[in-house]
């Protein structure tokens, strides 16, 4: 089974003080105590089948912690670093079109990562839930594109949600108004991880009651929680063969007839890069490999501006970790432990990039982003696409002054 997967989001940033706090547990961090800690939160759970999967996610994280200690001095060798070789990415432009595009969309579903808040634009719900366009939220454009495509094709393609414990809620109440609709749409929760103390690197939470005590890990927990809730093998015993994957708030198009011609298992969308951005898709000692700005030498960061299921069967992957030192609402500093879900293209041996425009790139991560797709540069044509009355096929960029960070501070600017 192949798998076709779009990331277009800036990857957040792996801190470097996060690795040089963490070395100081590396020789005297009380596994036993955690132990302990762990034991207690999986206990404070009664109900035996939430129990088991609640101790399963437990005890991944107990992995990932480890394995965090264990590599925080770890650095890339820099030698080994190089462009990614001619046959490993391909432009947009010289993409092949399919002559009939009903035998690909046949085996086709789609993957929306709807686990975050938008906490940083004054959000207290799924950041899914956001008025886009129109009225419109980013999940209901998500939605209605599937649903015209299925209509004009007449074909199911179904729609995933990987939902976390903040915005199950908010997705199911947007989707349940879409039941009637020509569109499949299954629900499936990411991991629920404890926040961790920065001094002591134990556990915040004391039960599962207090939210701002857990997080939701990443898209890149993505390939277990596909797997572990069952949802993946559903998707091979349909006939599906190609998932498209991408955040909610990603409204791009699919390439597939290039997964077909090259018979690959990882296809990465990426753009050119920019100051902005914190990554890179890189050729390593010959396989191709997400290099984040925390992984890179001091001296280098100027430089720096099916196949799925076997390998969950065999174990998993170990996705490079990003710690994430915050501050809580009640002053608490903690670490919490993420992987980013395009870190996996290691772990395929047929992988491979396509370079897009950035007029394809439309991520919204600020009130200045959403700003550019609410003015009338951006029309609504099953997802908002850039008006064909612009003169230059190029984006703007904007920039908001700090009064302008929240959403209803935004709307106030708006109206």
């Amino acid at each position: 089974m192949h798998y076709l997967y779009y990331f277009q989001e800036p990857f957040r940033r792996i801190h470097r003080r996060a690795i040089q706090h963490v070395r100081r547990f590396t020789t005297d961090h009380n596994s036993q105590s955690m132990r302990n800690e762990i034991g207690m939160l999986v206990n404070t759970v009664s109900d035996p089948t939430e129990k088991k999967t609640f101790t399963v996610e437990m005890q991944t994280f107990s992995k990932l912690l480890n394995r965090y200690i264990a590599e925080a001095s770890k650095k890339i060798d820099w030698e080994k670093v190089h462009p990614l070789a001619a046959d490993q990415i391909i432009h947009y432009d010289q993409l092949p079109r399919p002559t009939d595009d009903l035998p690909l969309l046949k085996k086709l579903a789609v993957l929306k990562v709807n686990g975050g808040l938008g906490t940083s634009m004054g959000l207290n719900g799924a950041k899914s839930a956001l008025e886009v366009k129109d009225g419109f939220t980013f999940l209901d454009l998500a939605i209605q594109q599937i649903a015209n495509v299925n209509t004009n094709y007449g074909v199911d393609i179904p729609l995933l949600l990987m939902t976390s414990f903040n915005t199950h809620d908010d997705s199911l109440r947007i989707t349940q108004e879409y039941s009637s609709k020509q569109v499949r749409i299954k629900l499936f929760m990411q991991s629920k991880y404890p926040r961790i103390m920065k001094d002591s690197l134990l556990p915040c939470p004391k039960d599962g009651h207090d939210k701002t005590a857990w997080y939701p890990p990443g898209h890149g927990d993505l390939y277990a929680a596909l797997y572990r809730s069952g949802e993946l093998n559903r998707l091979i015993k349909e006939g599906k063969e190609y998932l498209f994957v991408s955040n909610c708030d990603n409204l791009g198009a699919v390439i597939l007839q290039h997964v077909v011609d090259t018979k690959a298992d990882f296809i990465m969308e990426v753009a050119d890069k920019t100051k902005a951005d914190i990554e890179a898709c890189i050729n390593y000692d010959g396989t191709i490999r997400l290099l984040e700005i925390g992984q890179v030498p001091s001296d280098h960061v100027k430089n720096f501006t099916s196949a799925l299921k076997k390998i969950m069967d065999e174990g998993g992957m170990e996705l490079e970790i990003i710690g994430n030192f915050k501050v809580t609402n009640d002053g608490r500093s903690v670490l919490q432990l993420e992987t980013a879900a395009g870190a996996a293209i290691r772990y395929f041996g047929n992988a491979r990039g396509v370079n897009v425009p950035r007029s394809r790139f439309t991520p919204v991560q600020s009130c200045s982003d959403l700003l550019l797709l609410k003015s009338d540069l951006f029309t609504l044509e099953n997802g908002p696409v850039l008006s064909r009355d612009r003169l230059f096929n190029t984006i703007p960029v904007i920039k908001l002054g700090s009064h302008f960070q929240k959403v209803d501070l935004l709307a106030m600017l708006l109206d």
